[in-house]
């Protein structure tokens, strides 16, 4: 088991930038998958992103393709979300998740990660 922590997390402007960061402690050598997915008021969790840190695979929700980007430290304890051109539609919780051990795939569903951080509001606004 794993604990996430995430934090970086604000209000902004339509076309601001904000990384998030999701530290990663505990028997993080028993995971391999990392995730970050969001969840507007009243609306289910969604994918945006994920990397395997022993490979540095990533993959990108459609959605956000272009303006986000998913990523770790060299000491492979924490996870970035990078946020460029930020629009209203990003208003969300934002929550790292990370996928239970010898579970390998870039997974874009929320059931396949078994621990989760307390997440971070990211709000767009003018």
């Amino acid at each position: 088991q794993v604990h996430l922590v995430e934090s970086g997390g604000g209000t902004v402007q339509p076309g601001a930038s904000l990384r998030l960061s999701c530290a990663v402690s505990g028997r993080t050598t028993t995971t391999s998958v990392w995730g970050w997915f969001r969840q507007a008021p009243g609306k289910e969790r969604t994918f945006v992103g994920a990397i395997n840190w022993r490979t540095d695979d990533t993959l990108i929700a459609d959605s956000v393709k272009g303006r986000f980007i998913v990523s770790t430290d060299d000491a492979k304890n924490t996870m970035y979300l990078q946020m460029n051109n930020l629009e209203p539609g990003d208003t969300a919780v934002y929550h790292c998740g990370a996928r239970p051990y010898l579970r390998y795939t870039l997974s874009t569903q929320v059931e396949e990660y078994t621990d989760w951080g307390q997440g971070t509001q990211v709000t767009v606004s003018s």
